[in-house]
């Protein structure tokens, strides 16, 4: 009989967010990570975050009813039984973040960070599902993109994960660094710049230096897939450039595109779609229609080759791609 490693151990969480457990004896392991007491899942590190309208505090309680292993906060709760295994540290939004941080510092998974005007959650999907088929894979959920998202899938991440697909989204200039300074993606994509959250900007560029971030917290052996086809490409491809990344690719119909769209044929249904991607010619079908999803996925073949993976092996796994 095996035993599943556990995703955190008392001691490495405590190490990790520089906490106190207790009781002092405290001895647990983790296998998931919840700030949610509604979600919360046997055997879950619960983490008490406190909010603009809730206290995570509020529902240590709950959490500790629904299996959790253990809860992080930053005070004793009331009506807690006095030998409930907790960890206790300054700030639970910082100890996320710090558990985040200790998580990259210990996987061995290549990490694809996607951003984007539009369509993050569905490139997400599609290199989830390009990556599942090369190996196992760790995704953000849904649309947990942001300050809390992403520390959060961080935390989460397996130790035996091969593929990390972590969704940056942004409406403040600033925000994607610091998400990009914690995931420190090995690939970064950027689906397109358009007129987004114009209410936090003063021009559709000031949008596109936003998206820049992304590079932030990239090495110089990182990798900047762009979009070739938008206007904004060369403007992302000098930011790339600038923070020292030696690989720019572009995805897209453009004639200098690497990973470029040769010809598709659309229904009602999806597409079959013929690539070149680098100098190698693919073929291959999705079951969602509109050609957006076909530019997003020459993104996803894009990273899958930047990464040294099987092309066709991945291509084929896009057909089972669903829109979210």
């Amino acid at each position: 009989m095996t035993t599943q490693t556990p995703l955190w151990t008392s001691e490495e969480v405590a190490v990790a967010t520089h906490g106190r457990l207790t009781p002092d004896i405290s001895t647990w392991h983790a296998s998931g990570v919840s700030i949610d007491s509604r979600t919360c899942k046997p055997g879950d590190l619960f983490v008490a975050i406190s909010g603009d309208q809730f206290d995570g505090h509020d529902f240590i309680a709950q959490a500790f009813d629904a299996g959790a292993s253990s809860a992080l906060v930053s005070r004793t709760p009331d009506g807690i039984d006095a030998n409930a295994p907790l960890v206790i540290v300054d700030d639970c939004m910082e100890a996320l973040e710090a558990l985040g941080r200790a998580a990259r510092d210990r996987t061995r998974a290549a990490v694809i960070a996607v951003t984007g005007s539009v369509g993050k959650t569905g490139t997400k999907d599609a290199l989830n599902l390009a990556f599942g088929a090369l190996g196992t894979t760790h995704a953000t959920q849904g649309n947990l993109n942001n300050h809390i998202g992403v520390p959060l899938t961080l935390a989460r991440l397996p130790r035996d994960t091969d593929f990390a697909i972590i969704e940056m989204g942004m409406n403040h200039p600033g925000e994607i660094t610091e998400l990009s300074k914690l995931a420190r993606p090995d690939v970064a994509i950027i689906t397109t710049i358009a007129a987004v959250h114009l209410e936090f900007f003063e021009s559709v560029a000031e949008i596109a230096d936003a998206k820049a971030e992304i590079f932030d917290g990239m090495s110089p052996g990182g990798i900047a897939i762009l979009n070739r086809d938008n206007v904004y490409f060369a403007i992302l491809a000098s930011r790339a450039w600038a923070h020292g990344l030696e690989h720019v690719v572009g995805f897209g119909a453009h004639p200098e595109a690497d990973s470029q769209l040769s010809a598709c044929t659309l229904n009602g249904d999806g597409s079959d779609v013929t690539a070149r991607i680098d100098d190698r010619i693919v073929r291959y079908s999705l079951s969602v229609p509109g050609r957006h999803w076909i530019h997003n996925t020459l993104a996803v073949l894009a990273s899958v080759h930047a990464l040294g993976g099987d092309i066709d092996c991945a291509a084929a796994a896009l057909r089972e791609l669903e829109a979210p």
